[in-house]
């Protein structure tokens, strides 16, 4: 092994954006003249990229170190768990460090001193966006960190602090060089997106020689001009939000939001710290639906929440009907460790919580089945991610990757990263198959 050209292994879990923190960091090692292995015994040193939000979690980073101290022997740990005390030096004490997330620095410091490198800049090469972990033809476009929410089941703040907006002339040179890359869709994202801003005042930056404020609103604007798909994750219900329905409804970005409700029980929802008005948001949903009539709403729910009644679940349910939301994902409350809503009184017994999870999500498969079968007969532009021997895979402007439905289309080898337009022939609860019509 040459020792010009150390190589480095590196092991990503957790969220999109996680998965942001990775691709900084590895564009970091490959500027710096880093090979990046995907084998642990070819590698010197190995990073593992953790996720600490839910015991789950924290339970697959501590598997993962153990494995490539297991296999390798030399690691370096970083992201949320790390944040979280010494869980990993005292359940690995062999790590030769250990940072919280959002820290490309502080992980290069330890790379520099476990395994030196000199940059060559003849030889070491890195692509303009960088190194990225997604496909060639979407990327995921992180805006801030951090979150000033303090919702009692989370611990997002104490992990990753308050709201640091990244200036809208960094964001926006981000986003062309990955469209210049081939980048088809952009995936907005970060702890609270509708929030961007709100720590600069929505002060004006620049791109392209015009101002432009650090604003959702106008940086979605900004975005939509790109030619691209842009869709936007993690929305908070602020007023805001009514601002940008009307971009999507004369297509600059996609008619999709995902914002996450969590519950429609005014007393669960104020012992959650999150907005309190069922009532408002289904108004707001009707409203938006005028607006732009296509609009797919895709929102989060956690059921079994301390104190929770069952008639305060059925009022979740009664919400989850009437509002006919298209994509659900349900979650039963865990206990994190330094979350205040483990203080609260009468937990619900975890048999409970799974009966509960069960019953929301048979409602939410009744809705996807019968919203997904009026599409039939339908014509739509479908981008396409994946090929093998029995056809293509491909997503609608309904569907994120690997959270939301896919559109199967048969017998047809496409390109991947390929726009094509289908006509759709069957539906079940999540996906979608259809024929080729044009591309």
């Amino acid at each position: 092994m040459s020792k010009a050209s150390p190589k480095i292994g590196f092991v990503s879990l957790g969220c999109p954006k996680a998965t942001v923190d990775a691709e900084h960091i590895l564009t970091r090692m490959r500027t710096e003249g880093y090979e990046i292995t995907p084998s642990y015994q070819e590698a010197d040193l190995v990073v593992v990229n953790t996720c600490g939000f839910i015991d789950s979690a924290v339970a697959e980073s501590l598997e993962a170190i153990g494995e490539a101290l297991q296999e390798n022997g030399k690691v370096i740990v970083t992201g949320c768990l790390g944040a979280k005390g010494d869980i990993v030096q005292k359940t690995h004490p062999k790590v030769l460090a250990v940072t919280g997330p959002h820290a490309t620095e502080e992980v290069m410091d330890a790379v520099h001193q476990h395994l030196p490198r000199l940059h060559d800049p003849y030889t070491d090469l890195v692509p303009p966006q960088g190194v990225r972990l997604t496909p060639q033809h979407f990327a995921y476009l992180k805006i801030s960190e951090g979150c000033n929410h303090r919702c009692s089941f989370c611990i997002i703040p104490a992990l990753r602090g308050d709201l640091v907006s990244r200036p809208v002339g960094e964001v926006m040179l981000e986003a062309e060089k990955l469209v210049a890359s081939g980048v088809k869709e952009l995936l907005v994202i970060s702890q609270d997106t509708s929030a961007y801003g709100v720590d600069v005042k929505y002060r004006t930056g620049f791109w392209g020689g015009r101002p432009l404020r650090t604003r959702m609103s106008e940086l979605a604007g900004a975005l939509g001009s790109l030619g691209v798909w842009t869709r936007l994750h993690y929305v908070y219900p602020y007023p805001s939000v009514d601002e940008v329905i009307p971009l999507m409804d004369e297509g600059k970005i996609l008619p999709y939001l995902d914002i996450p409700f969590q519950h429609a029980n005014e007393r669960i929802l104020k012992l959650m710290k999150r907005p309190a008005s069922s009532e408002n948001v289904l108004k707001r949903i009707e409203q938006w639906r005028k607006v732009c009539p296509d609009i797919v709403l895709r929102s989060t729910f956690i059921v079994g929440f301390p104190g929770e009644t069952e008639e305060e679940f059925e009022e979740l349910l009664d919400f989850i009907e009437e509002a006919q939301l298209d994509r659900v994902g349900a979650f039963k409350y865990s206990p994190i460790e330094g979350a205040a809503a483990n203080a609260l009184p009468d937990h619900v017994d975890p048999h409970e919580q799974e009966d509960r999870l069960a019953r929301l999500m048979y409602l939410q498969e009744e809705i996807s089945a019968e919203k997904l079968a009026r599409k039939v007969g339908q014509t739509l532009q479908v981008l396409v991610d994946d090929v093998d021997e029995e056809g293509s895979v491909a997503r609608s402007a309904a569907d994120a990757p690997e959270i939301d439905g896919l559109v199967y289309i048969n017998g047809e080898a496409l390109e991947v990263g390929e726009f094509v337009t289908v006509k759709i022939t069957d539906s079940d609860e999540h996906d979608l198959w259809g024929e080729l019509v044009g591309q």
